[in-house]
């Protein structure tokens, strides 16, 4: 197997802006890649993690492991508002990625996601620097999507019957 070939420092701005263009062409294998070169150099860099989260998150639909690898970089964020914000984000997107499937009991797990999105948007909307709405918008948007889908709805609570013999 090749070796990877590091960046240099003077051209990471530039490779996270290709990153960044390479989202907004649904190529996120593509921009996850860059972050990484990204964050072997610097690996506290957080416009990479960011992008990197958010570019794992659109791979969601197919592959459930991005999730995983996603949350994993929450704890890198280095502020509270930045790590509640996109732990939102990653419910947000599973919920879409389930919905998107529509297989049985996809209403449920997607009605779940988006609760845990709301409760995470809650925490960064207590945490937000002044002058920013980001996750209130974000909140705003998983409840039209609630209140916009017939099918989604808490999973029923199973009933266990006793049997008195």
């Amino acid at each position: 197997m090749p070796d990877l070939k590091p960046l240099s420092r003077e051209t990471l701005s530039r490779a996270l802006e290709k990153a960044e263009r390479y989202r907004l062409l649904k190529e996120p294998e593509q921009a996850a890649s860059i972050c990484e070169d990204v964050l072997l150099i610097e690996p506290e860099n957080q416009k990479a993690l960011v992008t990197l989260l958010l570019a794992l998150t659109e791979q969601l639909a197919g592959v459930v492991r991005s999730m995983a690898a996603a949350r994993h970089l929450l704890p890198r964020l280095t502020g509270e508002y930045e790590q509640a914000y996109y732990a939102g984000i990653i419910c947000e997107r599973r919920a879409r990625a389930v919905l998107a499937k529509a297989g049985p009991g996809s209403g449920f797990v997607a009605y779940d996601f988006l609760q845990k999105a709301l409760e995470w948007y809650g925490k960064a909307e207590a945490l937000r620097p002044a002058g920013n709405d980001d996750a209130l918008l974000r909140w705003n948007t998983c409840v039209r999507v609630l209140e916009s889908n017939s099918e989604l709805e808490p999973a029923p609570e199973e009933r266990t019957e006793i049997s008195l013999e």
